[in-house]
C-alpha cells in the first residue's frame, strides 16, 4: 500500500514572507497555493510532486537534508541558481567532499544549500527508481 502513495515535503518558517520571496527569487517558484498565515505556502512541481512551507515559531536546524530537488542537469542548475545569488554549502568530511558546492556520492552528484529559514534542501540528479511491476 505504501509503495502506491507520494511523498512531499513539509518545511518550517519563522517569515512565510521572506520564504516566499526567497523561493520565488532564489528557485524561480510561485506557490500554487497560499492560505491564511497558519496554513502556509504550497507548491506544485513535476511529476505529481511538490512540497509545503508552512508557519512555525520552531527554527530548522539546518544539519540534515530536510528535501531533495531532482534536476537532469546538476552543474547547469547549480550555476543558474548560483546566478540568482544562491549560496551552495561546503562539506569536507570523510566521506563527503565537495568541491564547487557539488559531491560526487555513489555515482551521482549532489549540492546542498539553505533555504531562507536555514532548511537544508539538496538538489541533485535523479535517483534511479525500479520500474513498477504491475502497480
Amino acid at each position: 500500500m505504501v509503495k502506491q502513495v507520494r511523498a512531499a515535503a513539509m518545511l518550517p518558517a519563522q517569515d512565510l514572507e521572506r520564504a516566499k520571496a526567497f523561493y520565488r527569487d532564489k528557485l524561480g517558484l510561485t506557490p500554487t497555493q497560499e492560505r491564511d498565515p497558519m496554513g502556509g505556502l504550497l507548491y506544485e512541481l513535476s511529476g505529481g510532486t511538490g512540497f509545503a512551507v508552512f508557519q512555525s515559531s520552531g527554527k530548522s536546524s539546518g544539519t540534515h537534508t530536510q528535501m531533495a530537488l531532482e534536476v537532469p542537469d546538476l552543474d547547469a542548475a547549480v550555476k543558474d541558481f548560483r546566478a540568482r545569488g544562491l549560496k551552495f554549502e561546503e562539506y569536507d568530511s570523510p566521506g563527503l567532499k565537495t568541491k564547487d558546492g557539488i559531491a560526487e556520492i555513489a555515482g551521482t552528484k549532489v549540492a546542498w544549500f539553505k533555504d531562507s529559514e536555514g532548511n537544508l534542501i539538496a538538489v541533485g540528479l535523479p535517483v534511479p527508481v525500479a520500474a513498477s511491476k504491475g502497480a
